[in-house]
């Protein structure tokens, strides 16, 4: 099995999207991560829940997990707020790696080793099967992959 045969169709969302927005994909489609393209559909980086979630908890929470007993309900249920006025450019860690991308004739093997050494659950897929920088074709997550990787259960 090749890329261009498990890409599927997943959303995206370039630096201006509004972080609100990108997060609202995250829940409504139940998504690990994002793929953030340019104009032209070429993936520039992965934004991924985890990157999210550290954007709306307060910087002290993050250092020390024990003080999130300290929130009620009411607080917890207002911490997206903290998303407004942001982009998915501010959210993006400015030391990153490149996104993580095969190209369409990449075998099952090679996506879960650019997965697992990228640390990132999505992949982007090349529309060029001799190059990455191409425009994406689509996405692989590793939920897909696995399903692919697994034996059939008896």
């Amino acid at each position: 099995m090749r890329a261009r045969q498990l890409a599927a169709d997943f959303p995206t969302v370039s630096a201006d999207t509004s972080a609100m927005e990108a997060a609202r994909l995250l829940a409504d489609h139940g998504l690990p991560g994002l793929i953030v393209v340019d104009a032209e559909r070429r993936p520039t980086a992965v934004l991924p829940g985890s990157q999210v979630l550290r954007a709306i908890i307060p910087r002290y929470v993050q250092d020390d997990p024990a003080l999130a007993r300290v929130f009620d309900e009411d607080h917890a249920d207002k911490l997206c707020e903290r998303l407004a006025g942001k982009r998915v450019a501010d959210l993006i860690e400015p030391d990153r790696r490149p996104p993580p991308i095969v190209d369409a004739n990449a075998t099952a093997m090679e996506i879960a080793s650019v997965m697992a050494s990228a640390h990132s659950p999505v992949v982007a897929v090349s529309d060029d099967t001799h190059r990455t920088n191409a425009p994406m074709i689509g996405v692989i997550t590793v939920a897909q992959l696995l399903t692919r990787l697994l034996p059939a259960q008896p």
